[in-house]
């Protein structure tokens, strides 16, 4: 039990704990009239200030502070003027509200003057640190704050102005000027603010809305002026600016973001009442908005259509805000995403666009202040970007408000809300489809925010990327190419990588490459310089075999280069822009900084100059070899073949310059009209190879009128071949400036020039590149070798002249890598050996023919590898063809039959040097002419290698045996040795050459009657002989020999079984029909590709046709109409015809075939009369067969299904054509002509099986043709017929032709129906617009009939009135005055691009051009040995002229022969002819009905 204490103890306790009393007795009020001296009144408050701090709350006795407070509260010192008596007022105020806690001694009226004290006045002063009572200020906030006795101004009546004055002086005050004196506000002072407003919220059961208002508002002041969603213009900002930029969030944009962190249970219950009030009735606008209008309501008094434009301004405030909020505190957006969500099914578009960017900014972290800048790509950085690089984000990046960032998964923690977002992109209406794209874009780029995205998000993410990519609007596929330009390099390749590379069908790069050939301008310029762009950037990784890079990007040159085939002038422009900007753009390498050496001496700058111009030229090449080598053989074909239209180009640009100077700017002395009508001319010229061609002839004239001599001069340095890279490059530069005239902005000069100055200038194929390119086609380094020796190659054929500074390099190379019989020379040096071969032919003089390389050349003749290199060793050898060359070929000769016997060593060596000697010194092998006949005959005749059952139809190059290469060889050496002769003694000798290369291909390529051959060897023998008559057959006297017999076999290698046979034979003959080297009739070979197995070869034969369809429309020729009666020929004697109705729908697929490609609406009525006047004819090959009468009512129906489908207007060709007369024949008499004309020989049934075939045309085109890999070796079997599935039954009907009136009038020749400015390909006709009266399918009189399908026999000789027959396949058919088959393509003119053709006939869609492929023309000659020598050794012989065309086209009106408008420089110009007066009909010509001049250009490539 414890001691009890005294009462002494007790005593002396309860003295201890006795309550203090306030000492303070002074006065601090005063009567009117006499108030305290202000020192007196500081001092007295002063002292109270302390003793009331000094007190505890503990301690102190209430009561004595009751008279203090009365008087410290009252209105004269809360209200007195001076600061210091306010500050200390408001120190003791603070402090008796804390000793008296928790019952303030005030009355209501008191403390509203207090906190309006502390508001008003004590809150502001706290902004200026030099205030002389900051202390008492900085006191008074610290009490409030810790007391929490802040708390009692939410029960202060009036409390909400003071609430919401206490937060604006707040947020405005931390945030605005601090002071006079520039001093910062103390960061003590401000978080004592912030707690402040911290207690006040937590506190309160609610704030008032304005109050939620200036807390919302400082999360807006992330978006500076101009920011926001729509800001998209983003400005590349200098790095020396890039400390303008924020580089932390602002004092009030931080206290509110602290705020909302703090408390987000209240904030987020005040946060999603102020949304509410927003959004609820933005959306209650728009549901007003859709009500329906009264049946009296006046249709042009539209109500409301949703909400008005402040009502949107403040929606996107709101939403900006949203952006911001869930960036900073994303807590309390918990009640406002579910809002937001609402508004994704508004009907509304506006609310729908809103809430989809809206949550796509908040998935991907962005603000207020808008998205990030897009990454910057730099196609001329060098060295390019690097992969690894992390530091991969531009300096605007460093601004914090846009920069993207997500504090918790969106996805996540709204998991149904981000799939509502998701279901956007298949939104009705486009706009929200492309703002869904473009948030998409966003949250890829930025990972959602930095916070990462799950492996089926982010692959559903970009699946949908890739089908908007591909959507039906213009606007939505420019968002999605926008989308992806968000993307940094590295992202591009490391996410959109893995789901396939360019070259991956259906991924989103290979879908974003097709956008190239989009149809809307501004998608396609955004896809192409995009890729250009990226690629360009991953060059670096390219080179070091980075697979990953390569696998995504290494395929973008090829799809841009393909579009070259689209054949559309835009396109061709914008690709060019791309290629001189983006791929190899002309800046690259930018030029280094000058540096000053060290002792300061400018004696080293000359120097150092040309070392780093060295440097530069090195590094380009290295990229456009880079660039070569990514290409696929379409694209490196495009490539090539604008290289190839380079010089004509220059041709061209050089002769309008040339028109202006003899213009002189208007002021011409003498011709001035003819001047003036050359220079137009030349300007119409031109302008057709550009997009808008009215805008661009005014250009041009306006160049010329401008007469600036400085202007020609640069575009001279710029065409010029002569000229280094720098030298073109500078010139084109200070052109583009004087053009432009000091003005930033483009002028429509300068889009007109540009293009041509692109197209003409000395940009990829530069003498500064040659050296470069010279050296990796030595060293392979990085690979390129390859590539390096294709532009090699192709310089060699295109532009040998750039190897005049170069020559005796060359020279050198090849005499350092000499063979000998022991020692091989390097493969490589084969293509060396071949350019220096070319420049030889061009300039003999030019090649140092010294003996050292003298001895080099019989060293490759002899020993060189691979054993082709001997043919170009004798090329250079006796390209002088002096006395000379004459004693080196005796002496090679001499040395060649040295040891010759078949199988002896470098024995292919021999003979190719035997070949090529045969060819071009035929006098030196006269006498040796025996023992060279045995050779061959030895290696044709014997077959040395066993055949068998496994034997491949085909083997490459590389793996072809000796004996199948010598036997190739040898027919190319009998062959040179017919090539040599002159006309007569070819004949002669002849004939025998001639029967052996038809045998081979009539017997498929066996030769040897006691042993069987190879089928690999038989493919190559029979493929070389068809080309070998082909080549024979460009010189009139071995044509001559090709009766229709031979003919019609040849023909048939376009059907052989081995799919190489048939592309090397249609590709040697398309090339020697568009140089015009063959006649006309071989045209007809190409028509039986119609079932050809490879669709993309068969793709590329259509493009080809279409294109010299159009280039013989464009000379007004109709060649490929008067093919048709040969067509008929050579199919009714084909080994597949017959009469049954299913073999006559195949036979319908080959006139199908031509008619779609050849049939214009203005042709139709020709081709329909070749039909009719062939069928009164006989067949002059077995005139026992009627097999082409058949084919004649076929085409009769084809034709009327085209036309109905095409729903074109029937126009009766109203002159009299003709026939070949060695393939048709005259009838007995003219009854039996009336007779067959009235017979209809086609089955019934084929009407109806014409429709099969006609739907399942169209259902092949819908299909998107792609080559089957079986079909590789297939061979060219007719493909299955199609089966109706449900056959109808038709009525049959006797197919009849529509008839011209007659006139009673004398007969005048008509002109050919006129060419409409629009052309056909690109007409648009709808049903109801044709006219419906030019054809009539009423049963006319039969008489009418009669004498229309007669019309043109009475010309014929019956062999019952005169015994005459009809003689051999001479062309006595068209006796058009067009002799010259070489009369319409002029080696001046555009030829390349002129081969591609868009298909017209493909349905027009929003998307895709009509993907096309292109010619193969320029095919090179020497990749496979059993091709044909190559072209420019034919044009090193004398060939004579041919006397007549084989199938003539009709002349033009004047009767001259066609002409290309750029045939010669002075023509280039030349634009289409004005249409001519048919000549008389007194004249009773038989010729066919030229064309007018009526007609466009139809936007053809070339003239």
């Amino acid at each position: 039990m414890a001691p009890r204490r005294s009462a002494a103890e007790v005593e002396e306790e309860e003295s201890e704990t006795e309550l203090v009393a306030l000492q303070f007795n002074e006065s601090l009020t005063w009567r009117p009239g006499k108030p305290i001296p202000l020192d007196k009144l500081l001092k007295h408050l002063n002292t109270l200030s302390k003793e009331l701090e000094e007190l505890d709350q503990e301690i102190v006795d209430p009561n004595s502070l009751t008279k203090v407070a009365k008087e410290v509260a009252s209105h004269q010192i809360l209200s007195h003027k001076d600061k210091g008596v306010r500050a200390y007022a408001a120190c003791c105020v603070v402090d008796i509200l804390r000793l008296c806690a928790p019952d303030a001694p005030f009355t209501p009226t008191q403390m509203k003057d207090i906190f309006n004290l502390t508001v008003t006045s004590i809150i502001p002063a706290l902004f200026d640190p030099s205030n002389p009572y900051n202390t008492q200020h900085k006191y008074v906030l610290r009490s409030l704050t810790e007391i929490k006795s802040v708390v009692l101004l939410l029960d202060v009546d009036g409390s909400d102005n003071l609430l919401l004055a206490l937060f604006s002086n707040i947020f405005d005050g931390v945030s605005g000027v601090k002071s006079t004196s520039g001093e910062q506000v103390a960061k003590d002072v401000e978080f004592s603010m912030a707690e402040m407003l911290g207690v006040l919220i937590d506190e309160a059961t609610t704030l008032p809305a304005k109050v939620v208002d200036i807390i919302m508002a400082q999360f807006l002041r992330a978006a500076g002026p101009g920011a926001g969603r729509r800001r998209r213009d983003h400005v590349q900002i200098d790095e020396n600016q890039a400390t303008l930029l924020a580089k932390e969030e602002p004092e009030a944009y931080q206290m509110a973001k602290n705020l909302c962190q703090t408390f987000p249970d209240k904030m987020s219950r005040f946060v999603s009442q102020y949304f509410s009030d927003v959004i609820v009735d933005a959306t209650s606008f728009a549901a007003r908005s859709g009500g329906h209008k009264g049946a009296d309501d006046d249709e042009d008094d539209e109500g409301p259509s949703g909400p008005s434009e402040s009502d949107l301004k403040e929606l996107e405030k709101a939403h900006n805000l949203i952006r911001e909020l869930w960036k900073a505190a994303p807590q309390v957006l918990q009640n406002v995403v579910p809002q937001v969500d609402a508004e994704l099914s508004a009907d509304n578009v506006h609310l729908r666009q809103l809430a989809t960017e809206t949550l796509g900014d908040m998935i991907s972290g962005i603000g207020a202040a808008g998205p990030p800048p897009p990454p910057v790509l730099d196609p001329a950085a060098y060295p390019p970007l690097s992969l690894e690089a992390e530091e991969n984000i531009d300096v605007q990046a460093l601004d914090i408000f846009t920069k993207p960032l997500s504090a918790i998964s969106f996805p996540q923690a709204h998991s149904l809300v981000f799939h509502n977002f998701l279901s956007r992109k298949n939104d009705k209406a486009s706009t929200i489809r492309a703002a869904w794209t473009t948030a998409v874009g966003y949250i890829l780029s930025t990972s959602a925010g930095g916070i990462g995205l799950s492996r089926e998000d982010e692959a559903t993410l970009i699946q949908g990327l890739g089908e908007k990519l591909s959507d039906s609007d213009e606007k939505v596929r420019l968002a999605a190419v926008k989308a992806i330009e968000s993307f940094g390099f590295r992202d591009v390749v490391l996410k959109l990588g893995p789901n396939g590379g360019v070259s991956k069908e259906g991924s989103i790069l290979s879908t974003l490459a097709d956008r190239c050939r989009d149809r809307r301008p501004a998608v396609r310029v955004a896809a192409m310089s995009l890729l250009g762009k990226l690629w360009a950037v991953g060059t670096g990784e390219l080179l070091a075999g980075n697979e990953v890079v390569i696998a995504a990007l290494e395929g973008v040159p090829s799809r841009i280069y393909n579009a070259f085939y689209a054949n559309d002038a835009e396109v061709n422009a914008l690709l060019d822009r791309v290629i001189f900007e983006c791929l190899v753009p002309l800046n690259y390498p930018p030029p280094k900084k000058a540096t000053k050496s060290a002792n300061g001496s400018s004696q080293s700058q000359p120097a150092a100059a040309a070392a780093a111009a060295a440097d530069a030229d090195a590094i380009r090449a290295e990229r456009i070899l880079l660039l070569v080598r990514s290409l696929d053989p379409m694209a490196k074909k495009a490539f090539f073949a604008m290289q190839a239209r380079q010089p004509q180009f220059a041709q061209i640009l050089e002769t309008y310059i040339k028109q202006c100077e003899l213009f002189n700017g208007g002021v011409m002395d003498d011709n001035a009209d003819k001047k003036q009508a050359n220079l137009n001319k030349t300007v119409q010229y031109i302008a057709q190879f550009l997009p808008n061609s009215p805008q661009s002839v005014q250009d041009l004239l306006k160049f010329a009128k401008v007469n600036d001599r400085r202007n020609r001069a640069l575009v001279r340095y710029i065409i010029g071949q002569e000229n280094d890279f720098k030298t073109v490059y500078v010139a084109l530069k200070e052109l583009i400036k004087r053009i432009a005239g000091g003005k930033e902005k483009e002028s429509p000069m300068h889009d007109t020039l540009l293009p041509l100055l692109y197209r003409s200038g000395r940009f990829i194929f530069n003498r500064s590149h040659l050296a470069t390119i010279m050296d990796y086609s030595k060293s392979n380094k990085g690979g390129l070798g390859g590539a390096a020796h294709e532009v090699l190659n192709e310089i060699s054929q295109r532009n040998p002249d750039l190897f005049k500074t170069h020559i005796g390099q060359l020279c050198k190379d090849l005499i350092d890598q000499a063979p000998t019989e022991n020692r091989d020379n390097d493969p490589s040096v084969a293509e060396t050996l071949k350019a220096c071969s070319t420049y030889a032919r061009k300039y003999p003089k030019d090649v140092p023919m010294d003996r050292d390389f003298v001895q080099t050349l019989v060293s490759f003749a002899l020993f060189g590898q691979p054993p082709k290199v001997a043919k170009h060793a004798v090329n250079i050898l006796l390209s002088k063809q002096d006395n000379k060359s004459t004693v080196y070929a005796k002496d090679l000769l001499q040395r060649i039959f040295k040891d010759w016997t078949y199988g002896s060593k470098h024995f292919l060596n021999k003979l190719s040097a035997v070949s090529q000697l045969e060819l071009l010194a035929p006098k030196a092998t006269h006498d040796a002419e025996d023992k060279i006949l045995d050779i061959i005959q030895q290696i044709l005749l014997e077959v040395r290698t066993e055949a068998g059952d496994k034997d491949p139809e085909w083997v490459d190059d590389g793996e072809l045996d000796e004996e199948c290469q010598a036997k190739c060889l040898a027919l190319k050496t009998v062959v040179n040795r017919l090539r040599s002769m002159d006309a007569d003694e070819a004949k002669e000798n002849g004939a025998g050459v001639w029967k052996m290369l038809m045998k081979l291909i009539r017997s498929k390529g066996e030769i040897c009657k006691t042993k069987d051959t190879p089928k690999h060897h038989r493919s190559r023998l029979r493929l070389l002989a068809a080309q070998l008559i082909l080549k024979l057959c460009t010189q009139k006297h071995f044509d001559d020999l090709l009766s229709p017999e031979d003919f019609n076999a040849l023909a048939l290698t376009t059907q052989d079984a081995a799919q190489e046979v048939r592309h090397g034979f249609v590709r040697k003959l398309q090339k020697y029909l568009a140089d015009d080297k063959l006649r006309t009739r071989f045209y007809t070979m190409v028509f039986l590709m119609a079932f050809e197995p490879n669709a993309e070869f068969k793709q590329r034969t259509e493009t080809w046709i279409r294109s010299r369809a159009r280039h013989y429309a464009s000379t007004n020729q109709y060649v490929l109409e008067a093919v048709l009666g040969r067509l008929f020929s050579l199919l009714a004697h084909h080994p597949d015809y017959s009469s049954d109705p299913d073999e006559l729908v195949d036979h319908a697929r080959y006139i199908l075939f031509y008619v779609s490609l050849v049939a214009t609406e203005s042709n139709l009525g020709l081709l329909s009369k070749y039909a009719e006047r062939a069928k009164q004819t006989q067949d002059a090959l077995d005139p026992q067969s009627t097999g082409h009468r058949v084919l004649c009512d076929l085409t009769q129906a084809v034709i009327r299904k085209w036309q109905e489908k095409k729903n074109w207007t029937f126009n009766a060709w109203p002159d009299k054509i003709g026939l070949p007369k060695g393939l048709y024949a005259p009838l007995k008499s003219h009854s039996e002509a009336q007779e067959i004309a009235e017979k209809l020989l086609i089955p019934d049934e084929i009407d109806e099986k014409l429709d099969d075939l006609l739907r399942a045309m169209d259902r092949k085109k819908k299909r998107k043709s792609t080559a089957d890999g079986n079909s590789e070796s297939r061979p060219a079997a007719k493909k299955s017929r199609v089966q109706p599935k449900e056959p109808r039954i038709k009525e049959a009907r006797k197919i009849a032709t529509p008839k011209p009136k007659k006139s009673s009038k004398p007969k005048k020749a008509p002109s050919s129906p006129k060419r409409s400015a629009v052309s056909d390909a690109n007409r648009r006709r709808s049903g109801r617009s044709m006219a419906k009266g030019n054809q009539s399918y009423i049963e006319r009189d039969s008489s009418e009939d009669d004498e229309e399908m007669l019309d043109g026999v009475a010309e014929w000789e019956y062999e019952g009135e005169n015994g005459e027959e009809a003689g051999s396949d001479d062309e006595a058919e068209v006796e058009t005055g067009n002799d010259d088959k070489k009369g319409d393509d002029s080696s001046s003119e555009l030829s390349e691009p002129e081969e591609v053709e868009e298909d017209s006939n493909e349905k027009e869609g929003d998307v895709e051009m009509t993907d096309e492929k292109p010619a193969e023309e320029d095919e090179e000659e020497e990749e496979q040995v059993a091709e044909a020598d190559d072209e420019k050794e034919e044009e090193a012989e004398p060939e004579a002229e041919v006397e007549e065309e084989e199938a003539p086209p009709p002349t033009k009106a004047n009767g001259r022969k066609g002409r290309s408008a750029a045939a010669a420089p002075k023509e280039k110009a030349k634009p289409a002819a004005k249409e001519k007066a048919p000549p008389a009909a007194a004249k009773k010509q038989t010729t066919l009905p030229t064309r007018t001049s009526g007609r466009s250009t139809r936007g053809r490539a070339a003239a």
